[in-house]
């Protein structure tokens, strides 16, 4: 039994190790080409509920967002890059692998769907193969109305490389690699139709470049991109207008040519030569502060003493009724008081009768309130606020409720008329 139930369980690893592994995404790429793989938003819908994308009458296609990077990582390698513009577009990996970059590449990726939060995660396993055959003459070439998720799908990449051909005059073409001018350094483009971000495409081969694609290295060229950017009708062909070339933008790169190596620096004698004794330099003479310090601190603070002075004036001296003649600081406080007195019999003089009047009165009024307000408590309650009260022989019953019943409404009723608010026993 021990013996059975061991090779059961060597056999549920064997299986699910070789389910593992049929799962993963096996792809393979030399070095120095372009390396494109799509991730299909379709192909995922059949991993999430309801598992089919047409279910009960019912369409199901959902957005999703795809997140990859290299496994133990948090990111992708440095060759390889992730593009997808929105969640209902499908997703792209792309980039071109390089020497440093032979072996196994496992990526790991992840979608999530926006529909339901469910997730599911795939394994691509990127296979990098030394390069196939050298590509010494490559060209890079800028098409200004395309972006670069127009560009990664195989059948545009396939127009592109047709055009290529005619100029180029060959067919061996392969894509070395495919950026977007925001990459380089170029402006994102208004949201608006007929802006685009521009892609720069790579392509080489192990054929010359023809005499059209020569022609971007000579002076004359150089001369009709300064006065438009203008080229024959044989080398300017394309058969889709998205796909035609910028050529004042284009560049060719010939690696047929060996690269000069850089100079080597010269080996001196390793003793420094003598220069002398040293010179310290001079102090600077002493400089004058007292005009900065006028400038910066005097002149503000008196500033502010005058403004001081002139709000003083206004808000004091200026008052309407107040007497205004001129005195030294100490007269004015000694005199203080005579001054608020004859000022204010002035200014009593100079208002109309009806208006002190009527300010007295306020005043008066205000006093008596107050005073009311005070002697509240020691004042008994008036007889026509208590109850039972019997207007003509000014007889009361006692209160049939307690002292605190003081607060209620002598109209009662004028709060709810259907309602009978006196207190019951």
């Amino acid at each position: 039994m021990a013996d059975r139930g061991y090779w059961a369980l060597a056999l549920t690893a064997f299986v699910s190790s070789l389910l593992v592994v049929q799962a993963d995404i096996i792809k393979h790429t030399p070095v120095g080409q372009l390396f494109v793989h799509k991730l299909e938003r379709e192909k995922f819908q059949n991993e999430f509920e309801p598992f089919l994308k047409i279910y009960g009458g019912r369409v199901y296609n959902d957005p999703m967002v795809f997140k990859c990077n290299r496994q133990q990582f948090p990111d992708l390698p440095r060759w390889l890059r992730f593009t997808q513009r929105h969640p209902y577009d499908n997703g792209f990996l792309y980039g071109t692998p390089l020497q440093e970059n032979l072996g196994k590449n496992i990526i790991e990726i992840f979608v999530t769907n926006k529909r339901s939060y469910e997730t599911f995660k795939e394994r691509l396993v990127i296979n990098v193969a030394p390069a196939v055959k050298p590509m010494p003459y490559q060209a890079e070439f800028f098409i200004g109305k395309r972006e670069i998720e127009k560009v990664l799908p195989s059948d545009v990449q396939e127009e592109i490389k047709n055009d290529i051909k005619i100029i180029w005059g060959t067919d061996s073409l392969h894509f070395v690699n495919i950026t977007s001018a925001l990459d380089r350094g170029g402006r994102v483009p208004l949201p608006l139709a007929g802006h685009y971000e521009g892609v720069y495409v790579k392509l080489g081969s192990d054929k010359p470049y023809s005499t059209c694609l020569l022609s971007l290295q000579t002076l004359e060229h150089q001369r009709e991109c300064e006065v438009g950017g203008k080229i024959s009708e044989y080398c300017s062909r394309c058969n889709n207008p998205a796909n035609c070339v910028t050529w004042c933008r284009s560049t060719l790169i010939d690696l047929s040519r060996p690269v000069p190596p850089a100079p080597l620096p010269t080996v001196g004698s390793g003793i420094l030569a003598w220069g002398g004794e040293f010179d310290p330099p001079v102090s600077p003479p002493a400089k004058n502060y007292i005009p900065d310090y006028i400038v910066t601190i005097i002149i503000p603070f008196v500033f502010a003493i005058v403004l001081a002075l002139i709000l003083a004036y206004v808000m004091c001296c200026r008052r309407e009724g107040v007497c205004s003649y001129y005195m030294t600081v100490t007269e004015y406080v000694d005199l203080l008081p005579v001054i608020f007195f004859f000022c204010s019999q002035k200014r009593d003089a100079m208002t109309p009768e009806l208006q002190l009047y009527h300010h007295h009165t306020i005043q008066g009024n205000s006093s008596e309130l107050r005073n009311m307000a005070q002697s509240r408590g020691s004042v008994p309650q008036p007889l026509s606020t208590l109850p039972m009260f019997n207007t003509r022989t000014g007889e009361r019953a006692p209160p049939d409720y307690p002292s605190e019943s003081i607060h209620i409404p002598l109209i009662m009723a004028q709060q709810e008329p259907n309602v009978d608010t006196l207190p019951r026993k």
